[in-house]
């Protein structure tokens, strides 16, 4: 699965809510920080296995980072700030 997240998602932390393929709904919450090429998987919540009935594969899910196009001279001094720049 691909799993688009903003900037601030992938630096403070977000929850992303999946459906899986029996319907069920995935409520995960995602505490690392996200950076390009990141992949989190999630033991036995994919595709069903079909020589081992009833065991599935492992879900992974890869992170798109979304970048802002612009910032504010205030947005852009908040972040030197936050990270120590």
């Amino acid at each position: 699965v691909n799993k688009r997240v903003s900037l601030a998602e992938a630096l403070g932390g977000t929850t992303i809510n999946l459906t899986t393929l029996d319907g069920r709904n995935l409520s995960l919450s995602v505490t690392d920080i996200i950076n390009p090429g990141y992949e989190l998987v999630v033991a036995r919540e994919g595709m069903p296995i079909a020589k081992e009935p009833g065991n599935r594969g492992d879900l992974k899910i890869k992170f798109d980072v979304k970048f802002p196009t612009r910032l504010t001279p205030e947005q852009q001094a908040g972040l030197k700030r936050a990270l120590g720049g």
